[in-house]
Formats: structure tokens, C-alpha cells, sequence
């Protein structure tokens, strides 16, 4: 079997775009996975049409090795693009692999340990507040909203949430990314101080969810890159009181992390934005995460499965990362499938409704855990037609990340 073509194809995905990769064979066999240029990765599709030369005539069946020869060709400048590229890559080519034996992806690693996955309610609110008309759901406008939101994760049935920064001036929150300095964006940059306001904002938004989920029920908040150590101390010690389930955020540097974690009771999860094995190390040996959090999208799914092995030799239970389309989840959701040491799937709930229209079969979600298809491959096969009726605007997906409220035209 030989690679003949390999496509990035796109979609206006409502609130963001998506975008995946095809890898056609010679054997009419096709392979998909997917990637994002959404955050932080624009002109990530370049770099795959250029990997992708070094592709074609070679056996997809062979991802191991196809894999190992790209990262060699991107050696010098590993990580971020590269990394995401090669991983998109060696994605299609496993399920192809996978398609070929008539069996899911993860049959090829052994074979998964669970066929049930919690999953947790991610940018819980985060979305309503700036999408709601998108979403066709109920506007987030003030920490009332978020209460009554808190009841609807418990009686929809799942076990957990988390959400992201919201401030409130009158009826219109300041939304996920709007209050984002990590990332360029309003108040803060460059220099990351937690201001007491923002605090303030924080650990009201996160009473409001207590209130209405009640104590059974998990919340966390990310924060991302957002704020220096110094702040998120006392971030993490404001909320102790509310037991969270984890306190989410991205630091570089191992030891800062694993300071900051000894300094409070509320537990860590990080790590979505390390690459590899190699740089991975340092958080388990200096015991930085009480979860870390793995993305098999942008790792490439073999590596990904190293890493979570490895944070179980450090008995660190894992998160997948999913920040994409429901095969993006379902790529982290048979990374989660294989761990034993595995905590939760995070999971986009509200999602518009083109993105069902996106793929021939949809998730299976009861009582807030995700079924494991047994379909062949990822699980999912794309509807190309229904990428085409929805063509992607880069633009649009700029407006969204600045826009402020959901009272913005913008």
C-alpha cells in the first residue's frame, strides 16, 4: 500500500474553524485526522504540505517508521509547528492502519481498558458567553447564569466541568480569550499580574458553579497561560475552600510548577502544551502535576501513549486535551481508553450544530460518559460535502477571539 495524496481540508466549524488531514492510498483506503490553526498555530497547513512531500509512495502501514523519518527532517526545530505537523501526519496514517484490520486505533497499541469514559464539560459557560446565538443556547450574563448552568451540568449527568475566566460588567461577561494576557489579549499583557479584581472575578464565578452543581459534582478553571507563579499561588489558595477538582494552567519551567503545587491543596493539571517525552521528564521527576494533561493531537498518538506510560511510572492520572471537533476528542479519547491511569476526556458539550453535520456518525455521551465507538479507525469518517457547504472564514475566527461580549456585532 502507497500514499498517493495527502489534502488539508477545512471547515467554518461555528465558533472556530476546523481542519483536517486526508491521506489517500493507492488501495482506495483513506485515513483522518485533524489539526488546529486556530490558536497560536497559524500556518500550521503549510508545514504539512511541505512534510507531506516526503510522504507520498511510502506505506502508510509503516507509521512508525514514516513518523521517525519526519521528526528526523524537523530535528533542529522540534516542537510547536513541527511537532503538530508530523503529528497530524502520522494520525491519518494510523487510522488507515486501523481501517486495514477493520479495527479501532487503539487495538493497535493493545487494545483499550475501558469502553466507558467519564468526560468533563469544558469552557463550560466559557462559549455561552460569547456564542450563545451560534450555540442556540441560553446567554451567559451574569454569575446567576453560571448558577443556573451548574445545575444543568448535574441533571444532564456529568460528573464534572470546567471553565474559564468570566468578568461581568452589567449584563455583558468579558469572555474566554477577551481577558486572555497569556495570549495578547485585553488587560495585563505583557506582564501577567493577577490583578485583585481579576481574582475577585474568578473565585465568584467559581462559587456560582458550586451553588448550582453542588458538591458532588467536579469543577476546575483554566487560566492557561495567563498569569505569572506569584499570582496563580494565591489563586490556588483563594480557592482551596471550594474544593476544586483541579486547578488548570500552563507553566514552562517544571520546578516553578512543582512550587506552586506544594504551596496549596488544590490540585494541578498541566502540561497540554509540552511536547514529547523528553520534555515531559521534569514534571514527573519534579512531581509538578497531580494530572497531566496529554494532547494526542498534537503529539501524534504514539507519542502520546509514551507520555501517559510514562506518568503512570509516576502515578500521575491523565487528561486528554481536546480543543477541536468531535474527532479530535475521539482521537484523546482512545489515548484515555488505552491509560489505565486515566481521570477524565475533556469535552466540548456545547458545540453548534454544523459540527454534527461535519461527520457521517456522531459521539454516543450517557449519563456524562462517552461510549467508545467500535468503528474502524478514529471512529468517525468526515463528510466531505458537508465541508464544502461550509467553507471557512479565517477572518471570522479573528473577530471571535477579540470579540468582547455577546452583545458585540462585531
Amino acid at each position: 500500500m502507497k500514499i498517493v495524496r495527502v489534502e488539508d481540508l477545512h471547515a467554518d466549524g461555528g465558533l472556530k474553524p476546523f481542519s483536517f488531514v486526508k491521506i489517500t492510498t493507492d488501495e482506495g483506503l483513506i485515513g483522518w485526522s485533524e489539526f488546529s490553526e486556530f490558536l497560536g498555530s497559524q500556518g500550521l497547513s503549510a508545514v504539512i504540505r511541505r512534510l507531506s512531500e516526503h510522504v507520498i509512495g511510502l506505506d502508510p502501514l509503516q507509521s512508525s517508521r514514516l513518523s521517525t523519518m519526519l521528526r528526523a527532517r524537523v530535528r533542529v526545530a522540534d516542537g510547536g509547528l513541527n511537532a503538530q505537523a508530523v503529528a497530524a501526519i502520522e494520525n491519518a496514517c494510523l487510522d488507515i492502519e486501523a481501517k486495514a484490520l477493520g479495527v479501532p486505533v487503539h487495538r493497535l497499541f493493545g487494545g483499550a481498558v475501558r469502553d466507558r469514559l467519564r468526560v468533563y464539560w469544558s469552557h463550560c459557560g466559557s462559549y455561552r458567553a460569547r456564542g450563545a446565538k451560534t450555540l442556540d443556547r441560553p446567554p451567559v450574563r451574569s454569575l446567576d447564569d453560571l448558577v443556573e448552568l451548574g445545575r444543568e451540568v448535574k441533571e444532564r449527568g456529568f460528573s464534572a466541568l470546567k471553565t474559564n475566566l468570566l468578568m461581568f460588567e452589567g449584563d455583558k461577561p468579558h469572555a474566554f480569550l477577551r481577558e486572555s494576557p497569556g495570549f495578547g489579549y485585553g488587560k495585563g499583557h505583557p506582564e501577567l499580574n493577577l490583578e485583585p479584581e481579576v481574582l475577585d472575578a474568578m473565585v465568584a464565578q467559581m462559587h456560582a458553579f458550586r451553588q448550582g452543581a453542588g458538591p458532588s459534582i467536579g469543577i476546575a478553571l483554566d487560566v492557561n497561560f495567563n498569569y505569572r507563579p506569584a499570582g496563580l499561588k494565591r489563586l490556588a489558595k483563594a480557592l482551596e475552600p471550594l474544593g476544586l477538582a483541579w486547578l488548570e494552567m500552563d507553566v514552562y519551567d517544571a520546578r516553578t510548577l512543582a512550587d506552586l503545587r506544594r504551596s496549596t491543596s488544590t490540585p494541578i493539571g498541566s502540561m497540554e502544551a509540552v511536547y514529547g517525552r523528553r520534555h515531559a521528564i521534569p514534571f514527573f521527576v519534579e512531581r509538578a502535576v497531580d494530572y497531566a494533561i496529554i494532547d494526542a493531537m498534537w503529539n501524534g498518538f504514539s507519542e502520546a501513549v509514551k507520555m501517559a506510560t510514562l506518568a503512570e511510572g509516576f502515578e500521575v492520572n491523565i487528561n486528554s486535551h481536546a480543543f477541536s471537533s468531535p474527532l479530535g476528542l475521539l482521537i484523546g479519547a482512545q489515548l484515555c481508553a488505552l491509560s489505565p491511569n486515566f481521570n477524565y476526556v475533556e469535552m466540548d458539550v456545547d458545540q453548534p450544530p454544523v459540527s454534527a453535520e461535519l461527520f457521517h456518525s456522531q459521539l454516543k455521551v450517557e449519563n456524562g460518559e462517552l461510549i467508545l465507538p467500535e468503528r474502524p479507525g478514529w471512529g468517525l469518517e468526515v463528510n466531505e460535502e458537508a465541508l464544502a457547504r461550509h467553507a471557512p472564514d479565517a477572518r471570522a475566527a479573528e473577530r471571535w477571539l477579540r470579540k468582547r461580549s455577546i452583545d458585540d456585532p462585531s
